[in-house]
Order: C-alpha cells, then sequence, then structure tokens
C-alpha cells in the first residue's frame, strides 16, 4: 500500500461533486444549473415549504374534513376489573390518582375515568376525576366511597 493507492471506504463519501459555474468547459458554466430568470437564478433565494411553482400546494388542495373539538377532554380508562386485579396483587384499600401514578397504571398527567367493565368483589375507596354511573352504582353497593377530585 502506498500513498497513491489510498482512497476512502465504500460509502464515506458523498461522490465527486460537480463544481458548478466554472466555465463552459465544465458542462455547468453560464447559468450553474440555475435556468434562465426568475426568482430560482437569484442568490439567496429560499423557497417556502411545500412550495410548488405557483400551484396550488396539495395542503391547500385536499379538502378539510371533520371538526376538532377545543375543549375535548381526554381520560384514561380504569375498569373495574383493573381495580379488582390492583387490589388483589397490592393490597389497596383505596384507589387514588396518586396511587396509580406511584404504580404507573397512568401517566404523570393523565385524568383517569373509572368504568363499569368487570367485576368487583372487595370494598375499595375511589378518588378519581370521573366515573360512569354503573361503576359508580357497583363500588357503592359493596359499601366503598366514590370521590370526585378535580
Amino acid at each position: 500500500m502506498e500513498l497513491h493507492n489510498l482512497k476512502p471506504a465504500s460509502g464515506a463519501t458523498q461522490g465527486s461533486k460537480k463544481r458548478l459555474g466554472r466555465g463552459q468547459a465544465s458542462g455547468q458554466g453560464g447559468t450553474a444549473g440555475r435556468g434562465h430568470k426568475g426568482a430560482g437564478s437569484r442568490s439567496g433565494y429560499k423557497s417556502k415549504k411545500g412550495f410548488e411553482g405557483g400551484q396550488m400546494p396539495l395542503q391547500r388542495r385536499m379538502p378539510k374534513v371533520g371538526f376538532k373539538n377545543l375543549n375535548h377532554v381526554d381520560y384514561e380508562p380504569l375498569n373495574l376489573g383493573k381495580i379488582q386485579h390492583l387490589v388483589d396483587t397490592l393490597k389497596l384499600t383505596e384507589i387514588t390518582v396518586e396511587n396509580l401514578r406511584q404504580h404507573r397504571v397512568i401517566g404523570k398527567s393523565h385524568l383517569v375515568k373509572v368504568l363499569g367493565t368487570g367485576e368487583l368483589t372487595t370494598k375499595v375507596n375511589v378518588s378519581v376525576h370521573a366515573i360512569s354511573a354503573t361503576a359508580k352504582a357497583k363500588i357503592e353497593g359493596l359499601g366503598g366511597t366514590v370521590n370526585i377530585v378535580k
């Protein structure tokens, strides 16, 4: 191996870059591949994101469908079956938002709504952001209490 044999590993370089605007013999002289006249031929030209040369851009051609309610509140569902599982495995008597965050059942900023799916067999006190009517009836039927927190 000698100095004149050295070359970079394959894929390490971007390939040969054409030298633009270096005279007519280079094949990219004169306009340097920018065409004649117009904003694109000038120095300092930047096109906007999504600009299609004056044609109506795709994001403006597509129909706007639906409605997004800005006041929508998204709750993390918690079924009674899951509460029973937590009571059995963690020996909890009270289900609070802090307990659920501590045991990583919900995320840091999630709001919780208890739903009535599943069976609950033990008395438990629940303190959450929202609760369905069936879940409330089942919990209170077993002698537990329901508290809504803000």
